[in-house]
């Protein structure tokens, strides 16, 4: 009898904490350290990928030259040369290049080497500077050998001709040593190196650090270009030391690369030695030691590595830092402008040269050109 009142007893004790709402004490469900009524609404939304900026970077480009003779020219005016890589070039937030030599009809002192042999001028018409524009180039470096192959008013003439067609150009020492860009709300900074008379000094390396450091105090996103190191098939390896051509001292690229970098730039394209070097990552920014010949008609050797080349695309963010690229792999006939190849040749020399050189940087390069971090 006594345990037939203690049931019904504690069954009326239950029944009335229920009616009041007074139920015992129970342990909260928790996912993520929060209880589950308390989750944010928003715990399930992906993260928006950060946004991205892409950086195209070409070699040397010489669109023709009326120079010793205008059978140096190519047909229609050199209108056709970029048709087959124009929608690539365009397809960017920055297009760079360097021109190789003047813009300029006629006139002008050309210049005297002390190598006959190793001697050439090129003077480009006027109106081929719309070319330029036309395939989307942003950036142009006149730091090179060819710089002043008509004097001053060579130099003149084709700094006024790019600018004429919207295009900033870096490179020559005391007057036009940087530029700064704004492309969708960011500010684009450039400069441009060369071991050449009147051009920016690049075996100078306080001078470029200092240089470099001022375009990185006034842009987002810096881009340094060189035009060094010794030329031809035999110099296709960086050798990180100082390098002679012809007895001329052509710089460290990769002293000048790592300096730069650690000043402040993001991006280094170099060329100069006409043939395509390997690419490495250093401070998680990309430096392509040579992009070789891309467009340059008539009086440049196409012969062997001389003839292929790539375009190297860059994906940054806002910050500079590398986040994937692309190589698109061209060729060059004599008669004709760049070309998609088929045959990939300048890929496959930046995967055997990357892996010869730098074989520790963090760098995957696919055969099909895509750039992107080692896993």
């Amino acid at each position: 009898m006594p345990e037939i009142l203690r049931f019904y007893g504690l069954l009326i004790l239950f029944s009335i904490a229920a009616c009041s709402g007074k139920l015992p004490d129970a342990p909260a469900i928790v996912k993520n350290n929060l209880p589950e009524k308390n989750l944010p609404k928003d715990t399930l939304k992906e993260t928006p990928p950060a946004k991205l900026w892409s950086i195209i970077g070409v070699g040397d480009m010489m669109l023709g030259t009326n120079y010793p003779s205008p059978n140096y020219l190519p047909a229609n005016d050199g209108k056709n040369l970029l048709d087959e890589v124009r929608d690539i070039l365009r397809d960017a937030d920055v297009t760079f290049g360097n021109h190789e030599g003047t813009i300029l009809n006629s006139g002008g002192t050309p210049k005297t080497c002390r190598n006959p042999d190793a001697c050439y001028v090129f003077r480009t018409p006027e109106s081929y500077g719309v070319h330029f524009s036309d395939a989307g180039f942003d950036l142009m470096s006149v730091a090179n050998n060819h710089s002043g192959d008509f004097g001053p008013i060579g130099r003149k003439r084709t700094k006024e001709v790019l600018r004429e067609q919207g295009i900033a150009l870096a490179g020559l020492a005391g007057t036009d040593e940087m530029a700064v860009i704004e492309r969708n709300g960011l500010r684009f900074g450039f400069c441009a190196f060369a071991p050449n008379s009147g051009t920016c000094d690049i075996r100078n390396l306080a001078y470029a650090k200092k240089l470099v450091q001022k375009v990185a105090a006034e842009s987002d996103i810096v881009i340094v270009s060189f035009h060094g190191g010794a030329e031809g098939a035999t110099n296709q390896r960086v050798p990180r030391k100082s390098e002679t051509y012809f007895g001329e001292n052509r710089g460290n690229v990769f002293d000048f690369a790592h300096a730069v970098v650690d000043a402040g730039a993001d991006i280094v394209f170099g060329h100069g030695p006409h043939v395509t070097r390997a690419i490495e990552l250093y401070d998680d920014r990309l430096i392509c030691y040579s992009l070789g010949n891309f467009c340059t008609y008539g009086r440049f050797s196409l012969a062997g590595p001389a003839g292929f080349a790539p375009i190297v695309k860059v994906f940054v963010n806002e910050k500079g830092e590398f986040s994937s690229g692309e190589i698109i792999p061209v060729y060059q006939l004599k008669t004709s402008g760049p070309k998609i190849d088929s045959q990939k040749r300048a890929t496959k020399k930046i995967i055997e040269l990357t892996r010869q050189d730098f074989p520790d940087t963090p760098l995957k390069i696919t055969e099909t050109g895509v750039i992107e971090r080692r896993q």
